[in-house]
């Protein structure tokens, strides 16, 4: 398997890579390449996953696929639940994980950060329609307020899931930037 960096569980370091991460435009073409590397760089590992690209104005999907045979129609859910919580509150789905681990003044759920984050929103029978397990991302543009896109992985681990977005956006805003 290809080596990834351990991603921060910190909940402001995940943050401040998040805010680092601006592209300076985003439209099919970006997706297209975008999806492409990350489509490529899963290729490196032996589990199939799925890449997913959505613009936020309503859920506009600008790039889909599955890494190799054996992802299942669950993939796509977590796809969809994913993307619903980038789009909503802005953050990653592993910022979110993480935020919901650090805090101990709630009471303990027994999903673990999944039902705090529940019980903090108060999501009741809407729950089952978000999850903040990491793989889940934001797109932000330079000069454009809130988040016009999530960018989705679903398949590895969820930590894996997470940072094999944020590596390959990183080598992808460097390439760019480098034109």
């Amino acid at each position: 398997m290809a080596a990834l960096a351990h991603p921060p569980q910190n909940v402001d370091e995940i943050l401040a890579i998040e805010s680092a991460l601006i592209f300076p435009e985003f439209t099919a073409d970006t997706a297209w390449e975008l999806g492409n590397a990350l489509r490529t760089r899963l290729l490196d590992f032996p589990t199939p996953a799925v890449v997913n690209i959505a613009l936020a104005n309503n859920n506009q999907l600008l790039f889909h696929c599955a890494t190799r045979p054996g992802t299942l129609p669950d993939n796509d859910s977590w796809v969809s639940r994913k993307r619903k919580v980038v789009l909503r509150w802005g953050r990653s789905t592993w910022a979110m994980h993480n935020k919901f681990a650090e805090l101990a003044y709630l009471p303990a759920a027994p999903e673990g950060p999944e039902g705090q984050f529940a019980g903090f929103y108060q999501l009741g029978d809407t729950a089952g329609e978000y999850a903040i397990h990491g793989g889940g991302f934001p797109v932000r543009v330079k000069g454009v307020e809130g988040v016009v896109g999530a960018i989705v992985v679903s398949g590895l681990r969820q930590e894996w899931d997470h940072q094999v977005i944020v590596e390959t956006v990183q080598q992808f805003l460097k390439n760019k930037s480098a034109t």
